[in-house]
C-alpha cells in the first residue's frame, strides 16, 4: 500500500496534463497506473490473476462480482479499458473523480433517483458510440465471498439501454484481499461466463446474470 499509494499521488496529478492530449493518451495513462498496481500485487503481495473464459472482442456489457478493489483496477487491464459503472462519490475526489470522469467513467449516484438513472444511461450512451465495453457491479457494493445479494434495480435499465449480451464475471478475490490493510499472497481466478443474449424481460436478464455469477462463484 505504501509504495502503491505513494507513486498513486504523482500518477493521478499527471492526469491533467496528459488530458491536454487526448482522451486516448489519458487513457493509456490510466492503463500504465493500473498495470502498476498488477506489477505491485504480484511482486511485492504475491498475488496474480487467472483468467479462465473467453473474452469477446467486440463491445459487452460485462457483469461482475464485486469482493475488493483489486478486480476494480484489474479488470480494466484485462478488458482493454473499459467504461465503468462507478458510484458518485468516487467521482467526487478532487483531481482522482475529475480523471475518471476524463477517462469516461460512468458514474451514478444510488440516491438520486430517476434523473441519477438517466445520466448514466446518457454516459452509457457515449461510451457505446466510442465502442468500448461497460463494466458494471450490479450488486452495487462489495460482498464477501458467498455472499448473493440481490442485483440493483440500474443494470437491468443500462441492459435494455445498451441492446448489448452480458458476460457475467466471477472471481475470489476477497479469500486473498479481505476488508482492512492485510492481504494475502495466491492467485485470483476471474471466471468469464458465456454471452446472455440481449432483449431478455427484466426478471428473466436478472435472474440469470443472478444464477451465473453466483454459479460460477460456487465453481471455484
Amino acid at each position: 500500500m505504501i509504495v502503491f499509494y505513494s507513486l498513486t499521488v504523482p500518477i493521478v496529478l499527471l492526469t491533467v496534463p496528459v488530458a491536454a492530449l487526448g482522451r486516448r493518451p489519458l487513457r493509456r495513462h490510466v492503463l500504465l497506473w493500473v498495470q502498476f498496481h498488477a506489477w505491485c500485487c504480484r511482486w511485492i503481495l504475491g498475488i496474480r490473476t487467472r483468467v479462465e473464459g473467453d473474452i469477446p472482442a467486440e463491445p459487452m456489457l460485462f457483469a461482475a462480482k464485486h469482493q475488493a478493489m483489486y478486480e476494480t483496477l484489474d479488470l480494466v487491464r484485462i478488458l482493454d479499458e473499459p467504461a465503468i459503472v462507478m458510484k458518485r462519490q468516487l467521482a467526487d475526489i478532487p483531481v482522482f473523480g475529475w480523471a475518471t470522469r476524463r477517462y469516461g467513467c460512468i458514474a451514478i449516484d444510488r440516491s438520486g433517483g430517476a434523473s441519477a438513472l438517466r445520466a448514466m444511461m446518457r454516459e452509457a450512451d457515449m461510451a457505446l458510440a466510442e465502442q468500448r465495453s461497460i463494466l458494471i457491479f450490479p450488486e452495487g457494493t462489495r460482498v464477501a465471498p458467498g455472499e448473493q445479494p440481490p442485483l440493483q434495480p440500474g443494470f437491468s435499465g443500462l441492459y435494455r439501454r445498451l441492446g448489448l449480451p452480458v458476460v457475467p464475471v466471477a472471481l475470489d478475490s476477497g479469500r486473498v484481499w479481505p476488508r482492512g490493510w492485510i492481504k494475502r499472497s495466491g492467485i485470483v481466478t476471474m471466471r468469464f461466463g458465456a454471452p446472455i443474449p440481449s432483449g431478455l424481460p427484466r426478471k428473466e436478464i436478472e435472474q440469470r446474470v443472478h444464477d451465473a455469477i453466483n454459479a460460477l462463484e460456487r465453481v471455484a
